[in-house]
């Protein structure tokens, strides 16, 4: 039990901090010294595709999960 909350608290703390460090770096670029080039900063998560692969995992466990229950109650 203590391994697989280990493993949860892992995959929170992983997903939270990318979240943390995508959000505080996609503020305004900055720059440095007298070249007044922008500085183009890059996310480290394309949060998009995680939105939309976590819709499938989403759809898919609903799917199971109704095929189980009707197997159950059949």
């Amino acid at each position: 039990m203590r391994v697989l909350f280990g493993i949860i608290l892992g995959v929170m703390l992983t997903i939270g901090v990318a979240f943390i460090s995508d959000t505080w770096t996609s503020g305004p670029a900055t720059t440095t010294g007298s070249a007044s080039a922008a500085v183009e900063r890059h996310t480290m998560v394309n949060w998009d595709v995680v939105g939309e692969n976590l819709r499938i995992v989403r759809e898919r466990a609903r799917e199971a999960w109704s095929k189980l229950s009707h197997k159950v109650t059949s």
